[in-house]
């Protein structure tokens, strides 16, 4: 038994003072003469000792009184463990990602844990909070309080690892202090392993929030599928978790007027598609009908208006009959001159241009072509049989290309292509194992294999490219090569078209870096914003001559279609989605861990906490033997004669 104030302790010395005055009673006693002097003696002598037991059990009761009323006041108490006395340094984190949007035992799990944080913590308690966003440290629930209540979902997840090193920094410095830290997740499973490093100075306590979530349905992509001059084929990717679903409803919104609904069955997988005009501005949004989690059931995109991609092919005395045939006039504004008849100013407003089979390359042709590459634009080099290689290879280098070598006059084989370079992306639906291989009778040797688009037989590259240039090895005019007859040279030529104009895609993904080109002309001074309803950025951008590229990841952080201004006008729009991996149902087992506590509630967690610091106060029960002892007295003094 221990006592918050021992130094009351003290005050039993004062019992001395009943036992010295009963000792020394000051009190005689007067003689009384009787007649009868033998009784009287008789009787004085049995009355004096019923008096001398009297006072000693009066005595004993007050002792007993008095020593209750000095103990209650020390406050006696018996500690429920060893390290009761010790200061709780708490850090707690809070999970508020969109899988704690989940149904628990009452509302969300979110909402459960933030309840338990207000309900059972003390209010003038100071703790340590964090979220995936925001951070709280050394703070009271008092102050809490409102930041709790107005908390909402966050679209990023720390990983386990981040969230356990940033919760030890979150701790004070108090050497004797016991290190609480209290991780509040649903622990939802991802392709790492779940391990936290084993620290003795820290206690590391699981909270796991038992969702009753049974199934959750899931927009997951949308992409275009086909696409004619009048309609386009959008295709939707749809899952489900953990069950198959029947007759899922899938709504097509443009801005808020409803285009098409239909009924999708989902196994684990499901896809539907929607048919839409062609050449039309969408504000698009997609909406299921789901009782899981919110964030998933909406999906937004963007079809804006697509101009025109300007292409321009300079020749010297060679056909590009191919090339126009490629570039029609529905996608594409084709140019053709001969190098004799070009006018420079054209270059800076194309947005490819092919080399088709020049002799050489000259110094003011070179000039321009390496302002144009540097202001955005793509160029495609031809060679022809007989070239001024150095004219070449002064090009290459600045276009950081594979310079040319001796020419070789034995007959090629094109037999690889490669499907991972960006050119050939999506180009194909499957590898072509089996399809007539070009020939080649005469090409230059590149001096690196690096950058292969297409190969010959031998290993070294036909096509070589990077972001900004292409470079054939050899000419294709019909008697050196028989390319213009091959399956290839569609998908490469119009690839090579299509990536030179860098339109936004139809959605971009929130806490993802994103690069995105607007096609516009701005002022020297002059920014573009991206506003979503009242909230407006000025995101990193670059400027070009007739394109700004934007890069976003931090923000925006809410899903919707923002507005790309300048100033006040509207350029175009972008839409912004929620990354779709909160969507898994699935959850890590904590019972594999050690050297972690484990709880389903985080009011469990909080009172286990507290129980290491409570005592049993005792007090109380010397109070209550203080007043029987009173009592005691009482009836002795009325009742024992």
């Amino acid at each position: 038994m221990q006592f918050k104030n021992p130094e009351l302790l003290y005050a039993l010395f004062l019992l001395v003072i009943p036992i010295l005055i009963h000792l020394f009673q000051l009190r005689r006693f007067q003689k009384v003469e009787f007649t009868n002097v033998k009784f009287l003696k008789s009787v004085k002598l049995q009355t004096r000792k019923s008096s001398q037991l009297k006072k000693w059990i009066t005595l004993l009761t007050r002792m007993l009184l008095l020593a209750c009323v000095i103990i209650a006041f020390a406050q006696p108490f018996i500690p429920n463990t060893d390290d009761f006395n010790d200061a709780q340094d708490t850090v707690i984190y809070l999970d508020n990602s969109f899988s704690m949007q989940a149904n628990g035992r009452n509302g969300t799990l979110l909402n459960e844990t933030i309840q338990d944080i207000i309900n059972t913590l003390p209010e003038d308690e100071t703790i340590s909070l964090f979220t995936n966003d925001a951070t709280f440290k050394n703070t009271t629930v008092k102050a809490l309080k409102n930041d709790l209540i107005q908390l909402s979902h966050s679209s990023t997840q720390l990983n386990y690892d981040a969230i356990y090193m940033k919760g030890k920094q979150l701790f004070s410095n108090q050497s004797a202090a016991t290190r609480n830290l209290i991780l509040v997740s649903d622990f939802q499973q991802n392709d790492t392993p779940l391990n936290f490093e084993n620290d003795s100075t820290i206690q590391l306590k699981l909270v796991q929030p038992k969702s009753t979530l049974a199934t959750n349905i899931s927009i997951d992509s949308i992409y275009v599928f086909n696409s004619t001059a009048e309609t386009l084929d959008l295709n939707i990717k749809l899952s489900s978790a953990t069950a198959s679903v029947d007759n899922v409803s899938v709504s097509l919104f443009n801005n808020d007027i409803l285009l098409t609904k239909s009924a999708v069955d989902i196994e684990s997988e499901a896809e539907t598609t929607f048919t839409i005009a062609n050449n039309k501005i969408i504000n698009g949004k997609l909406v299921i009908d789901d009782a899981g989690l919110q964030y998933d059931n909406s999906f937004y995109f963007n079809i804006n208006s697509k101009p025109k991609i300007k292409v321009l092919t300079i020749n010297e005395n060679a056909d590009d009959s191919f090339l126009n045939r490629i570039y029609t006039d529905d996608e594409f504004d084709y140019q053709s001159f001969a190098i004799k008849e070009l006018n420079f100013n054209l270059i800076p407003e194309q947005n490819l241009i092919v080399l088709n089979e020049l002799n050489t390359i000259s110094n003011a042709l070179k000039t321009a072509l390496i302002a144009f590459k540097n202001d955005g634009g793509i160029i495609v080099i031809i060679p022809s049989n007989d070239i001024n290689i150095e004219s070449y290879n002064q090009i290459f280098k600045d276009l950081k290309l594979n310079a040319f070598g001796n020419q070789n006059t034995t007959q090629k084989q094109i037999t690889s292509i490669n499907y991972d370079h960006p050119l050939l992306a999506n180009a194909f639906y499957s590898k072509v194992t089996n399809f007539q291989y070009p020939k080649v009778e005469k090409s230059y040797g590149f001096s690196s294999n690096s950058n292969a688009v297409l190969s010959y037989e031998d290993g070294s590259p036909f096509l070589i490219g990077n972001t900004n240039a292409y470079a054939f090895s050899s000419a294709l005019y019909s008697e050196n090569s028989n390319f213009k007859n091959s399956q290839l040279i569609i998908p490469v030529f119009y690839n090579m078209g299509l990536q030179s104009l860098k339109l936004s895609k139809l959605y971009y993904t929130i806490g993802q870096p994103n690069t995105i080109a607007i096609q516009t002309s701005i002022g020297q001074d002059d920014i573009l914003t991206l506003d979503l309803d009242d909230t407006s950025v000025i995101p990193l951008q670059k400027t070009y001559s007739k394109s700004v590229v934007l890069e976003t990841e931090d923000f925006p952080n809410t899903a919707g279609i923002l507005n790309v201004k300048n100033k006040e006008t509207i350029i175009q729009n972008l839409s912004f989605n929620y990354n779709r991996a909160e969507s898994n149902l699935s959850y890590y087992d904590l019972g594999t861990l050690k050297n972690v506590t484990v709880d389903n509630s985080l009011e469990t967690t909080i009172n286990t906490i507290k129980s290491s610091t409570n005592i049993n106060a005792l007090w109380k029960w010397f109070v209550i033997f203080a007043l029987a002892f009173l009592i005691i007295e009482m009836l002795l003094l009325k009742y024992l004669k």
